[in-house]
């Protein structure tokens, strides 16, 4: 047992809690970074969109980011899974919260989730070796990179739509209806429009680079395939704390205010378990204005 009391725990040291760790760093304030080292995005080689590291391997961005985070004295790293947080059962409404991990409770007096979403990929041979590789989720970000070649949609639901019809600014682009859903005219006709092919015969295996098997035989190659899988918390530490959450079309995120706390004074949270759109930069950007939050409830108390 330990009885330091930090300033803030964050839970995530990926890039929304390693923007924010440095904000409360710079800021002189005690921090105590827990990480477990599952990045969401592990499986790419490189990271798109986000300016002066544009092509980028996201493990090098990451691995930078945390040096540079720890050369602030009052920020402290633990590699390891945080497997439980609870506010302190006192009075005082400002106490704190303690969290437990690698068999130790840790102190603090505010608490930020960083946590970060597990993607839950559809359950196609061949998909999940692949995924971050040659197939995607995001046409941002990976997109260009496919210099225009042919493109394919894995259906998971109506929602692949969206995909359907951004893909062809990229290139010549195929949706693989797979069983998902049955397009209805008006789907049809924006289909046609954006010069979208459509394939209604079942997957039954992806093989070499992106190579759709069809039950009917055929193999039809691509440069790249985009799936839009659902998510979930990769954490149930928002769940234990019964914070508000917000359903979006792919999943539940955490509820939060304008500078990131949630709906349990203190508790603030930042990056894709608190927002809906996902990105590096998106997720940066998060934790830079959680950072702020934290900092401001610590100086001025918390709503």
């Amino acid at each position: 047992m330990t009885d330091t009391m930090y300033d803030v725990i964050i839970i995530g040291g990926s890039y929304a809690g390693l923007s924010a760790a440095i904000q409360l760093g710079r800021a002189r304030r005690k921090v105590l970074i827990i990480d477990e080292g599952l990045r969401r995005n592990r499986f790419a080689a490189h990271s798109h969109g986000f300016i002066t590291q544009d092509g980028v391997d996201p493990a090098v961005i990451a691995a930078k980011a945390r040096e540079q985070v720890l050369n602030y004295p009052t920020v402290t790293w633990l590699s390891g899974r945080a497997d439980s947080a609870q506010k302190l059962a006192t009075s005082d409404t400002d106490a704190g919260f303690e969290v437990f991990a690698k068999s130790a409770r840790h102190l603090s007096r505010r608490l930020l989730l960083a946590t970060g979403v597990k993607d839950l990929l559809p359950a196609i041979e061949g998909l999940a070796e692949r995924w971050g590789k040659a197939v995607f989720h995001c046409p941002y970000c990976h997109g260009y990179e496919l210099n225009q070649g042919p493109i394919g949609v894995i259906a998971g639901s109506e929602l692949s739509m969206h995909h359907a019809l951004m893909l062809p600014d990229w290139g010549p682009t195929t949706l693989l209806l797979n069983d998902a859903f049955t397009p209805d005219t008006e789907q049809l006709a924006a289909l046609t429009a954006r010069g979208t092919t459509l394939v209604r015969c079942p997957i039954t295996a992806i093989t070499g680079h992106a190579d759709i098997n069809l039950a009917d035989g055929r193999v039809l190659s691509f440069a790249g395939l985009f799936a839009m899988a659902p998510f979930e918390l990769a954490s149930p530490i928002a769940t234990d704390l019964a914070l508000e959450m917000e359903q979006g079309p792919l999943g539940a995120t955490i509820k939060t205010d304008v500078m990131k706390e949630t709906s349990l004074p203190g508790v603030f949270a930042c990056g894709d378990a608190a927002r809906p759109m996902a990105s590096v930069a998106l997720a940066v950007g998060d934790g830079n204005l959680a950072g702020a939050g934290v900092h401001r409830s610590l100086m001025f108390g918390t709503v």
